[in-house]
């Protein structure tokens, strides 16, 4: 039987890896998309390279950006894909606010330029996949689903919805097999270093080695309906394998605060924070040592804070039989585990 070829944008992230891994195991032959910089940027896959012995015919590496339509082009034709996954994006949301332009044009445009790419391509009918956010909905009251109407709070959300939509339109005008998963927050221990959740875990692994003394968070009472990575990649791909393209809401509907994420995480380690003042006097003591190792920093607030996202997730239930597996605590537990 002939495998399937898929094309990853964005395979060196968090769910490019744990994607290119499960596609892999299905027998894809796997083309990942990563830029060209001085470092190799590649610690999240090396390791699928040597299970497979690097020579593998399983999997690919090109250089290429969204930003470059030459380049899109060059790696599509050359790959011939039946499956694009688009995962790549400026993703991190208080930054989209400090380069806004950049942003708009990886988040929002990139998606254009490879379904413009899919509409005249002539070897075969590719699916495409898009990742699209819960950040979209901002200030939407929960639960959302995807008849919920969208709220942005930044220029990220603003940028993933422009996606959001291009996806549909294309879906309707071309008869492109695109499909957008509106994933909420996941984590995993590949999470990047300027996320909250990790910078959490590591923060009180560093305090509890006495290695830092205090952990600067920004708006502890926003509230997050958290999953695991490696299962979400496997929505992605049954999202993919429906006949019929649609769009889906994947998130585990349980939220939690980042100060209910802290104190979890916290329990884990075997440290007690007490709380004293409120919202930028907050501060969080050590109740063993009584020595303050939470505060609050203006710093890390946004421009328009998102309070509250969890996920109404009961499409993908009934229509692909996908539901999440990893509670919240397992979650940190294995972010903990990996850390040390």
């Amino acid at each position: 039987m002939k495998k399937k070829i898929a094309l990853i944008f964005g395979i060196t992230g968090q769910d490019g890896s744990y994607l290119a891994e499960l596609l892999i195991k299905k027998n894809y032959i796997v083309h990942g998309v990563k830029r060209r910089s001085s470092s190799p940027n590649t610690e999240r896959i090396d390791h699928i390279f040597d299970s497979v012995n690097f020579q593998s015919k399983n999997i690919f590496l090109h250089y290429g950006d969204l930003s470059d339509v030459t380049s899109l082009y060059s790696i599509i034709y050359k790959t011939n894909p039946d499956e694009i996954y688009n995962l790549a994006a400026q993703s991190h949301v208080k930054i989209s606010a400090t380069i806004p332009e950049y942003t708009a044009n990886i988040t929002g445009l990139g998606s254009l330029r490879i379904l413009e790419i899919i509409r005249f391509y002539k070897k075969k009918k590719i699916k495409f996949y898009q990742a699209s956010s819960s950040e979209m909905f901002g200030s939407s009251k929960p639960p959302q689903s995807e008849t919920t109407t969208f709220s942005p709070c930044s220029i990220y959300a603003i940028s993933k919805i422009f996606s959001f939509h291009t996806v549909k339109y294309y879906r309707d005008a071309y008869k492109i097999h695109a499909c957008n998963g509106i994933l909420f927050n996941h984590e995993s221990p590949r999470r990047g270093v300027n996320f909250v959740t990790k910078k959490i875990i590591n923060g009180l692994l560093r305090i509890k080695k006495k290695k830092q003394k205090i952990l600067f968070l920004g708006n502890l009472d926003a509230t997050r309906d958290w999953g695991h990575a490696k299962e979400y990649v496997e929505s992605m791909w049954k999202i993919l394998q429906a006949p019929i393209p649609r769009d889906y809401v994947v998130g585990t509907g349980k939220s939690y605060s980042v100060k209910q994420f802290l104190n979890k995480t916290a329990k884990q380690l075997g440290i007690k924070i007490i709380y004293k003042g409120k919202g930028l006097n907050q501060i969080g003591v050590d109740a063993k040592t009584n020595k303050v190792i939470i505060k609050v920093s203006k710093k890390y607030f946004r421009e328009k804070e998102v309070d509250n996202l969890r996920a109404n997730s009961n499409k993908i239930k009934k229509y692909l039989n996908w539901k999440p597996k990893t509670s919240i605590d397992h979650l940190i537990s294995d972010m903990i585990k990996n850390e040390l």
